[in-house]
């Protein structure tokens, strides 16, 4: 069948599976926009290739499947990179395909060029100049595989204009062969078997569960093990909804904003189960004071993680829910040998560290709203049948503090990068990919600004998001680290709350605005924002412009120092940090 480069991309697409992509056209990439006209492929026309980025995220990050976007050469690329290295930092499974100028112009300094697959080799697991347009078959093929298989992440096709203009036959590849690819799925059973008897032994243990359970669909496995083992259960930022919050076992989010119960129990665990985690900084604090009395079992798919931050005793390489599996039937096969375990003391000590020191904030009906209580409401308005985006700041913790999941896929945020603007475009693909529920965004004032022009998206494609901005009037994270560690020398951190007045900006994008500032108001707004049907709504919470995240343990410091907040007592403060240990 001959076809353009173009014809062979847009049906190399199709073949694929591929049902929606995101983009925004330009010069390099136009020949391929022609054949997309008649293409079963629906193409969402974004306001900025940053969003057409953020949305593939939201898309993937919802649903499980590859998020695509397209952009042009030069500066539509390069929009991409954020996007790109916040898809990498988070394993997401994304393909960029890009315009480059003609073959003969590569090299010259042409307008609009970039060298792209330069740019963004440190942050995409593969990436390709195609210069046969033959080639693109197997491109987009080998692309996809790369990106949904082993730990995932994005990858990117560049094409020049010229071999998107030549003819060619289109042939799809039977088979993919990669060599030097070849990630481990199923994991060694003597070091599953080592990781049973560890976790059996063990009178202190705790399951510190990773973004990459979500990934890999393993929540159901992870349940069973840590009933089976009676084991407590962290769930990083990542991995939020990955083990039911109100579940015994769970103590919810550790790190620089965590739970406390979750904070101290890693801080005393004998035996630390890392499954599909990073052993980051924002869960360590500082590393060579972390979990100083535990040994590790690390299992990730990605051989690369394990030991990379903190040394294992036991690693097990492979898919985490094949991990998870035969963990849990080798754990049972022990107690069946060696009689069963008894946590009981530990989870009586990690109990009470959670009726002692929950997340905590005052509410008053007549002071300043608080952003806790709008995130406290919307979990308890939607039920937890919802799917929540957030931005990077105060706000994002505020939800991962105070929502209450219950499932999968139902959080998504940007964790490793940070990446401010995230929101509103990952919520808009976030709702493509699952029309039929509630995406909601929490975001704040600053990352709102960032992306905002997504909302015309919405408007026109009919992409009925619900974004809620805690308008603090500052960047408010930043704000706090200098009210906390700069003795109150605030910097270029102000941002005003009225200034952009954001009930008019959404309806000049063609939405629906509320705003909201007073605690008796706000369930009658949500429902209000909620029963929008068509455009998006967005409600700006005018909050308390002074309100804090805690608990927090500084940047850098040991998570021994964590500081519970004003809400507490300084001899609650002092029993926390003494923390009562459990004797063997």
């Amino acid at each position: 069948m001959h076809l353009t480069g173009a014809q062979s991309l847009v049906r190399s697409l199709e073949h694929a599976g591929v049902q929606v992509v995101f983009g925004l056209p330009g010069g390099a990439i136009l020949p391929a926009y022609d054949p997309l006209r008649g293409s079963s492929v629906r193409h969402i026309l974004v306001r900025h290739e940053q969003g057409a980025g953020h949305a593939a995220e939201g898309y993937a990050w919802a649903t499980g499947r590859v998020g695509v976007c397209i952009a042009t050469s030069g500066p539509g690329a390069t929009n991409l990179v954020t996007a790109l290295t916040d898809a990498y930092m988070d394993s997401v499974p994304m393909l960029a395909i890009t315009g480059q100028v003609p073959s003969s112009a590569i090299g010259s300094d042409a307008f609009q060029e970039a060298d792209i697959t330069g740019i963004t080799m440190p942050i995409t697991k593969h990436n390709e100049l195609v210069t046969d347009p033959a080639r693109i078959p197997a491109a987009i093929a080998e692309a996809l595989h790369i990106a949904a298989t082993g730990r995932p992440g994005p990858v990117l096709v560049d094409v020049p204009k010229d071999v998107l203009q030549a003819t060619t036959e289109w042939h799809w590849p039977e088979t993919i062969d990669l060599p030097g690819y070849n990630p481990v799925a199923q994991p060694d059973a003597g070091s599953v078997r080592d990781a049973a008897v560890m976790l059996h032994r063990a009178k202190r243990p705790v399951l510190y569960v990773g973004g990459g359970v979500i990934k890999a669909g393993a929540h159901e496995a992870l349940r069973h093990l840590a009933e089976a083992a009676q084991a407590p259960v962290t769930t990083t930022l990542m991995a939020r909804g990955a083990f039911p919050d109100d579940h015994p076992l769970s103590l919810g989010m550790p790190g620089m904003h965590g739970n406390y119960a979750a904070v101290a129990a890693l801080q005393e665990a004998d035996l630390i189960v890392a499954l599909a985690a990073r052993f980051d900084d924002r869960v360590t604090g500082k590393l060579a004071a972390f979990a100083p009395k535990a040994k590790i079992v690390h299992a990730d798919i990605d051989p690369a993680e394990i030991g990379k931050n903190r040394a294992a005793d036991v690693a097990v390489v492979g898919d985490i829910r094949l991990v998870l599996e035969e963990l849990a039937a080798a754990y049972r096969a022990t107690v069946a040998e060696e009689g069963p375990a008894d946590t009981g003391a530990w989870r009586r000590t990690t109990d009470t560290w959670k009726r002692s020191f929950p997340f905590r904030y005052a509410q008053t009906p007549d002071g300043h709203l608080k952003p806790q209580y709008v995130v406290e409401r919307v979990s308890a308005l939607t039920g937890g049948d919802a799917v929540v985006v957030a931005g990077v700041g105060q706000h994002q913790m505020y939800a991962a503090q105070y929502l209450r999941f219950s499932r999968p896929r139902s959080w998504i945020n940007s964790g490793g990068l940070g990446t401010m603007g995230f929101a509103v475009p990952a919520a808009m693909g976030a709702k493509v990919g699952r029309p039929d529920e509630l995406v909601v965004a929490i975001d704040g004032d600053g990352c709102f600004q960032m992306t905002c022009q997504e909302l015309a998206t919405c408007s026109i494609e009919r992409i009925p998001i619900k974004v809620l901005i805690l308008n603090n009037g500052h960047l408010g994270m930043v704000r706090q680290w200098q009210e906390l560690f700069y003795e109150e020398r605030y910097s270029e951190v102000a941002l005003g709350v009225d200034v952009p007045d954001y009930v008019a900006l959404t309806q000049a994008y063609g939405g629906v605005g509320l705003r909201c500032d007073r605690p008796e108001d706000v369930d009658a707004t949500l429902e209000k924002a909620f029963a929008v049907e068509g455009v998006p709504a967005v409600v700006d919470f005018r909050v308390d412009q002074l309100e804090g995240v805690f608990p927090m343990v500084p940047a850098g410091r040991p998570n021994d120092e964590i500081i519970l907040g004003p809400d507490f007592s300084a001899e609650e403060q002092a029993a926390a940090t003494r923390r009562e240990v459990y004797a063997t």
